[in-house]
């Protein structure tokens, strides 16, 4: 009995087809339907900020998994890469998960005597940012100037 060689570097040995230009012309309409799909869903404010990030990151997911699978050919290579891959995807999860959840249960992520900012050019303005709504310090005078008097007129 006569065995046969079986190198994976030849070229008899292992022949797979990876798609062709049909199957990425494919995976390409998917990946710019996904996109748009990325910036409908920036457009659209889900109930909180934990929310709309936590939807952009599915959808980030699987645009990569898709690139995974057919351009970087994971699909046709040995099943243990394909569970590597799905581990990375569940611990980056799970470490994202943890810092979500604290975050949400916090009512007010402000230091207690936090006063706003330091300075605005601008001082007769408030800064309006997110949910605050709160007077601005002036601007120090300049190293060297005199202080205004009271009273003076400005000319």
């Amino acid at each position: 009995m006569s065995q046969q060689n079986h190198d994976p570097h030849s070229s008899h040995a292992g022949h797979h087809l990876h798609g062709g230009p049909k199957v990425y012309s494919i995976v390409l309409a998917i990946l710019l339907a996904l996109t748009l799909i990325t910036i409908g869903a920036s457009k659209i404010d889900f109930g909180s900020a934990s929310a709309n990030v936590v939807i952009a990151l599915i959808i980030a997911t699987v645009k990569a998994t898709i690139v995974a699978l057919w351009f970087m050919h994971l699909k046709y290579d040995k099943p243990i890469n394909g569970m590597i891959f799905a581990s990375t995807l569940f611990f980056l999860a799970l470490f994202f998960a943890y810092p979500y959840i604290d975050v949400n249960s916090r009512t007010d992520v402000k230091p207690s005597n936090w006063k706003g900012p330091a300075y605005m050019p601008d001082s007769g303005s408030a800064v309006r940012g997110i949910g605050a709504n709160f007077p601005v310090r002036p601007l120090p005078p300049p190293p060297g100037s005199k202080p205004p008097e009271h009273g003076a007129e400005k000319h």
